[in-house]
């Protein structure tokens, strides 16, 4: 009974440190740029790096009983565009990419694109609560097809792939 009580008090403690703020702003509470033209304006990301020129796509981070998933899981865009990518439910969630190939300029470019979302080497924050998450941009990422994986549920096979044209 004590060692049920101990692992009880741990995994309390244990939380209680994981459950911090982010310093990164939820996807929702992102300040639109100004823009004289709305159709014409692209959105600017929060993030730090290069700033989109194109079109920001929006990814869903999911899990239910559907399973762990991105939504959608392929996504093509173009150079200059940035993707959102906001956890709606199954939490946490982050963004990581699979090193596989990328060279050391890639790598680097990934890593500056993630910006204050960036928690470790080529990952994001985790992202805990619903409707939070980031935007990236690509606009200094080569073209090129970028394997990405949620590293809490890369075993339930939540992976994406993001082509860059």
């Amino acid at each position: 009974m004590q060692f049920k009580g101990l692992a009880l008090v741990a995994s309390a403690l244990m939380f209680a440190a994981c459950g911090g703020g982010s310093d990164v702003a939820p996807a929702g509470d992102a300040t639109p740029a100004p823009a004289a033209d709305a159709a014409a304006a692209p959105a600017t990301p929060a993030v730090a790096g290069v700033p989109a020129t194109g079109t920001v796509h929006e990814v869903k981070m999911l899990g239910d009983d559907k399973g762990y998933r991105f939504e959608p899981a392929n996504l093509t865009i173009k150079q200059g565009d940035a993707v959102k990518f906001v956890a709606l439910s199954g939490f946490p969630h982050n963004v990581a990419f699979d090193a596989g190939t990328l060279s050391a300029d890639v790598k680097a470019a990934i890593n500056d694109a993630l910006g204050a979302a960036r928690m470790g080497d080529l990952q994001s924050n985790m992202y805990m609560n619903p409707n939070e998450g980031f935007t990236m941009s690509f606009s200094n990422i080569p073209p090129g097809t970028y394997s990405i994986n949620c590293t809490p549920h890369l075993a339930m096979n939540m992976r994406g792939v993001i082509t860059v044209q």
